[in-house]
């Protein structure tokens, strides 16, 4: 049976990712393609108990490397639970932030390192990498006013401003040196124009055309 394919959405706090994330699957869909969506961290039973100890409480509460080993310890249990068995079944997998979201947050937000957050992405991820990684991109400031508006701001909404600088920086940086699995949306326009870049980007890099 052919593997699956593996699209990921990445970007900052209020960059329209979950909206985005529904409307390719939808569109998906509608081809007739079998498709699965997912989020991090999360994504499985375990994976989903460590995520209420990431995305809640006070905004200090983790040292930043601890902080990482938990999402890897998220992230294990979601690809031996959810992401390999559906990719080996050939189902198309599209998750809400994988592991680019820990590079930029902790790696470049918190200051752990390229090279600390690379080795543990090797013991627990090894080789697998997405088909296409879609990076959401908007100005801090209009993303964190996005986040904002919705209410119920998560513990990393929270953090102060250089971190969501560092943050947009540290994603950038990744869609810089993996140009060949990453693009870039602007996603500053309105739904169905940041959707029609995302269907384009889909079609150009994966050759799926879809409605």
């Amino acid at each position: 049976m052919t593997r699956g394919v593996f699209i990921t959405f990445e970007g900052g706090e209020g960059s329209g990712k979950s909206t985005q994330v529904q409307l390719l699957v939808r569109a998906l869909a509608a081809r007739g393609i079998e498709v699965m969506v997912t989020r991090e961290p999360g994504g499985a039973p375990g994976a989903e108990q460590i995520r209420a100890l990431l995305v809640n409480g006070e905004t200090g509460r983790w040292d930043p490397l601890s902080e990482a080993l938990l999402h890897y310890a998220a992230r294990r249990e979601h690809l031996r639970h959810t992401i390999l068995p559906a990719l080996a079944g050939g189902r198309w997998v599209v998750c809400d932030r994988f592991a680019d979201s820990t590079m930029a947050y902790q790696g470049y937000g918190h200051g752990v390192g390229r090279k600390v957050i690379s080795a543990l992405h090797a013991a627990v991820v090894g080789d697998l990498a997405p088909d296409l990684t879609l990076i959401l991109d908007i100005p801090v400031a209009d993303g964190l006013s996005r986040a904002a508006s919705r209410g119920g701001e998560d513990r990393y909404e929270r953090m102060d401003r250089k971190f969501h600088d560092r943050l947009r920086k540290g994603f950038l940086d990744i869609a810089r040196l993996e140009p060949r699995r990453c693009v870039v949306i602007d996603a500053t326009g309105t739904i169905e124009q940041v959707q029609a870049t995302i269907l384009g980007a889909v079609h150009d890099r994966l050759g799926v055309a879809v409605p």
